[in-house]
């Protein structure tokens, strides 16, 4: 079962199975910002694939326009207005997810560490340097590289990997799509599962992904392995099917 680690008290929080409602709370458009939707992203996936109903609010002080689009681009499912937080679909639990010393409601609170520097990302259209133009599931798996609580930094060489891995790993999928499908191996899928549920240990699943691309497995069993992943990570790891000649 999933379980998150509390900000304010530093206890872990198991996952519900009834309703749960996921606030993003953000001041306004920057990179810590579309980091902190990610991760609210991911929870929700997480949420889900455990069979949680899930309610989901962006609460954002200013730039929800601008916070939308990029968000779409990366893959971030769309997020309520959350100007009246006391209406919806029944009552359940309240998950807020923050940037680390943000303030939020009273509630469990998922804290979000910055993105280096946090500056860089104001107007992918007209800001100079690396991340101008960087590719959408570049910059997504790029910001998963790390545990939430953990900084990131964006610059060349950490977009350059994210680049290289998900090319390969696309490339790869597809290759594995030609044979014959075969389950996920159980030790695998509860590896996967112990990894995001461990407080969204994304970086852990990613590992797991990099030993299951050199296992020996059946192709069609790594096949599946990604797909499932991809359930949680939102890379569009299946999205090359069908390109290889």
């Amino acid at each position: 079962m999933l379980s998150i680690i509390d900000a304010r008290t530093g206890d872990p929080v198991p996952a519900r199975r009834g309703l749960t409602r996921v606030e993003a709370h953000v001041p306004g458009y920057d990179a810590t910002a579309l980091r902190v939707l990610l991760v609210a992203d991911v929870l929700v996936r997480a949420l889900e694939i455990g069979g949680t109903q899930v309610w989901t609010l962006l609460g954002a002080g200013r730039d929800r326009a601008e916070l939308r689009a990029a968000g779409a681009a990366l893959g971030i499912r769309p997020f309520e207005d959350g100007g009246d937080t006391g209406s919806g679909p029944g009552e359940g639990r309240v998950v807020h997810v923050v940037s680390e010393g943000g303030a939020a409601p009273d509630g469990v609170r998922v804290a979000v560490a910055p993105v280096e520097p946090a500056d860089a990302f104001e107007d992918a259209a007209s800001t100079p340097g690396v991340l101008a133009g960087a590719d959408p599931g570049d910059l997504r798996l790029a910001l998963l590289a790390r545990r939430h609580g953990l900084p990131v930094r964006l610059d060349a060489a950490a977009l350059d990997d994210a680049h290289d891995t998900l090319a390969r790993w696309r490339r790869a999928v597809a290759g594995w799509a030609r044979q014959p499908s075969k389950p996920v191996p159980d030790e695998v899928r509860e590896e996967l599962r112990s990894a995001w549920e461990d407080d969204l240990d994304v970086p852990g699943v990613l590992r797991v992904l990099r030993q299951v691309e050199t296992a020996d497995l059946p192709e069609g069993a790594r096949f599946e392995t990604y797909a499932y992943a991809d359930r949680l990570l939102g890379l569009e790891l299946t999205r090359d099917l069908g390109t290889l000649a």
